[in-house]
C-alpha cells in the first residue's frame, strides 16, 4: 500500500521552530515531487512548499520563502520542512504529498496535482 507519513509537528511558542518530515512507504521518492501544504481551521488548504526529490528543484509559496526551507534527504529517505520564526497565524494541519513527476525548472505546487497524500501533522504555535 502506498501511503505518506508526515511527522514532527508539535506546540511551539511564538519565534520557536519546528522541523516536520515526510516519509513514503510503500514507493520510493525517486521520480516524485513531494509537497507540504497546510489548512489552518476555517481556512483552504494552501500550498507551503514542494520539491523535487531527484534535482532538488523547489517552489516556495511568496509569502513563505524567508520563513519556512523544504529539503530532502537521500540517505534516509525523508523530506523535511523547517519551519522557523513561526507565529500563531502558521498554526495548521501540515500535509505531505506526491507525485510522479519527471525532473526540471518547473515543480508542480498545486494541491489538485498531487495524487498521494499522507495525514497530516499539526502545529500549533501559541503567543
Amino acid at each position: 500500500e502506498v501511503q505518506l507519513q508526515a511527522s514532527g509537528g508539535g506546540l511551539v511558542q511564538a519565534g520557536g521552530s519546528l522541523r516536520p518530515s515526510c516519509a513514503a512507504s510503500g514507493f520510493a521518492f525517486d521520480d516524485y515531487v513531494i509537497g507540504w501544504f497546510r489548512q489552518a481551521p476555517g481556512l483552504k488548504r494552501e500550498v507551503v512548499s514542494s520539491i523535487n526529490y531527484n534535482d532538488g528543484n523547489t517552489y516556495y509559496a511568496d509569502s513563505l520563502e524567508d520563513q519556512f526551507t523544504i529539503s530532502r534527504d537521500k540517505g534516509k529517505k525523508l523530506v523535511y520542512l523547517q519551519m522557523d520564526s513561526l507565529q500563531p497565524e502558521d498554526t495548521a494541519i501540515y500535509y505531505c504529498a506526491a507525485v510522479r513527476y519527471g525532473s526540471g525548472p518547473y515543480v508542480p505546487r498545486e494541491d489538485w496535482q498531487f495524487h498521494t497524500w499522507g495525514q497530516g501533522t499539526l502545529v500549533t504555535v501559541s503567543s
